[in-house]
């Protein structure tokens, strides 16, 4: 192949014939792919929030969601135990393990109230997923409850 008469339609097939090639259509070799992609992972992680940003953020639509035997949200009843988030490596997305109870475990709506958690997902941008651990140690009680939900349900 004569390298001073590349045509785009050559297929290189030396590192000279390829450097050649990319010099003249302005290719990208590796090393500037690796750059350019490495440039674009950190614009993208610098838009996503903190895990603490995240966790926060869960918070809030957790308080949307709301028992339906009561008329008080999931967070101020006391349901939830802990909210961990963190980076998935591959995907750069958060990820979330929520632990959480029931007012019982017998709850009808057991199910209802765990779907409705995991649907967070499809609400808050830059989650990729959230693990709901159901747990029943420690129990629930009245007492896990902040004074907003007692006051809602005539406790204080």
């Amino acid at each position: 192949m004569d390298l001073n008469n590349i045509q785009e339609s050559d297929i290189p097939t030396t590192a000279e014939e390829l450097e050649a090639y990319n010099a003249k259509f302005n290719k990208l070799n590796q090393s500037d792919i690796d750059e350019k992609m490495a440039k674009e992972r950190e614009k993208f992680l610098a838009k996503q929030p903190s895990d603490r940003e995240m966790e926060e953020k869960i918070v809030e639509h957790l308080r949307e969601i709301y028992d339906p035997e009561l008329p008080v949200n999931i967070y101020d009843l006391g349901l939830v135990y802990n909210i961990e988030c963190w980076t998935n490596e591959v995907s750069m997305l958060k990820m979330c393990k929520i632990t959480m109870t029931l007012t019982s475990a017998t709850c009808s709506f057991s199910q209802v109230i765990v779907d409705l958690v995991k649907s967070i997902v499809s609400r808050q941008s830059g989650l990729e997923n959230i693990d709901v651990n159901i747990v029943f140690d420690p129990p629930w009680g009245q007492d896990k409850m902040t004074d907003e939900a007692k006051l809602a349900m005539g406790l204080l």
